[in-house]
């Protein structure tokens, strides 16, 4: 069966290179980055060096990059470090209701222990509007954190413009970069950020590594204590292999911006326009144009996310659901929830996530089997009827709604009958891929 991997905002695959650069750390260069022998100070030499192009991917200083476990302990070291410190400014923090799990869940952890936090919501694109953010601002709040590109829809925040808010109230500013690094230039000076996170298995390095920015200065408080390792900022002893493995995928990253750029974000727009156009009842989430170039999120009405999941998989093509199962019950993801779409487009929320190896054949394989699998879910979907849109449902396409021609489209029935009129198609477009 042809397989195709069109999920690597979940995780990449590890670059031949970055394999071959770790190798001889596992068996010939095996000493411990602290240890002052020739073993030692070799392993040393290998971690420094990789700091140096970390450093040089983000345009940072190396003595400003220490190096975690991946993204969720960076987001963690990031947010508890300055609300811990002695000298924090205050218990208050402002952070966004589409921002991942690992900064949301530790959000929910630090109301519970006496912290005020305040979710600014974002629009239908999935953008925070930084006057919302300064709004939020009192004289308690200690830290901003807002992700750079979501992980779910890939639109890219204004973080830039948040920072200078940021710096006008004396208030730190965090930002998860995880989905962003390798896609886009990420440049720490022109972001104007005091902290921010990377994973290095979303950039073809491997699993369980990962950097967390500090700002020059930042006071911070260390998530994990024990002997002086990352200048007595993160305590444990370095991990040679897997950081040697992503200082080399960093040299990769920048080398194949412009395939991201390029070749890639073709692959995606090639992929998206093709389902859009081919597939009925199908809306994009996330803006149009303002997100990362190899990530496309599409809601398919009638069809659940984790059915289509699951089918797509026994076609042999990989990627994943805006939903996830909790509990035995289909959670609507808390992103696509945010954009305010209807609850069954929230549920039919599928992730398409390309990389740099991502093969225009895989992208016609997929194009041939996404409307094949959704005309059979749909056919078995008790909610899927053949109707005409009646003019009470258009508040789930608001852009119908100053429509100059008359079209029809599948919807689902109300209360059992079957209603008919007469909607927009505007400036030509198909209410099948209105966003």
């Amino acid at each position: 069966m042809k397989r195709v991997y069109l999920d690597n905002s979940a995780t990449t695959r590890v670059a031949p290179e970055v394999l071959e650069a770790m190798m001889p750390y596992f068996s010939e260069e095996y000493g411990n980055a602290s240890s002052i022998h020739t073993f030692g100070q070799r392993a040393r030499a290998a971690v420094e060096e990789a700091r140096g192009k970390v450093a040089d991917l983000l345009n940072a200083d190396p003595k400003e990059i220490v190096f975690t476990s991946g993204g969720t302990e960076s987001d963690n070291t990031a947010i508890r470090g300055v609300l811990e410190h002695p000298k924090a400014k205050g218990k208050h923090v402002i952070t966004t209701n589409i921002e991942h799990h690992a900064v949301i869940e530790l959000c929910k952890e630090l109301e519970k222990e006496g912290y005020k936090v305040t979710y600014v919501p974002v629009d239908s694109d999935g953008l925070v509007d930084p006057k919302a953010i300064e709004d939020a601002i009192t004289p308690e709040t200690a830290l901003i954190s807002v992700m750079h590109a979501n992980n779910e829809i890939g639109t890219i925040q204004p973080i830039a413009e948040i920072a200078e808010i940021a710096r006008r109230h004396n208030v730190l500013l965090h930002t998860d970069a995880v989905q962003s690094i390798g896609r886009i230039k990420v440049d720490v000076k022109e972001l104007g950020v005091d902290l921010l996170a990377m994973s290095g298995h979303k950039v073809h390095a491997p699993k369980g590594i990962g950097v967390l920015y500090i700002k020059k200065g930042t006071k911070l408080r260390p998530l994990l204590v024990g002997g002086p390792h990352e200048r007595s900022r993160r305590a444990g002893t370095e991990n040679v292999a897997a950081i040697v493995g992503l200082g080399r995928a960093c040299e990769l990253a920048a080398d194949h911006i412009g395939t991201m750029q390029g070749r890639v974000r073709a692959l995606r727009d090639k992929l998206e326009n093709g389902i859009l156009s081919s597939v009925p009842n199908t809306v994009l989430n996330g803006h149009k144009e303002r997100r990362v170039p190899n990530i496309t999120n599409i809601s398919f009405e009638f069809v659940e996310g984790e059915g289509m999941t699951i089918s797509l998989d026994l076609k042999g093509i990989a990627v994943s659901t805006g939903s996830a199962c909790s509990s035995g019950a289909l959670e609507a993801s808390h992103v696509i929830t945010a954009l305010k779409r209807a609850p069954d487009l929230a549920q039919g929320s599928i992730r398409f996530s390309l990389s740099r190896y991502t093969t225009e054949e895989e992208i016609d394989y997929t194009l041939k089997v996404v409307p094949e699998v959704v005309e059979r879910l749909r056919e078995m979907s008790p909610a899927y009827k053949k109707v005409t849109i009646y003019l009470g449902d258009l508040s789930r396409y608001p852009k119908l709604n100053q429509a100059k021609a008359t079209s029809s489209i599948s919807t689902r029935a109300s209360s059992g009958s079957r209603r008919t009129s007469t909607v927009a198609r505007a400036g030509g477009a198909s209410p099948k891929n209105l966003r």
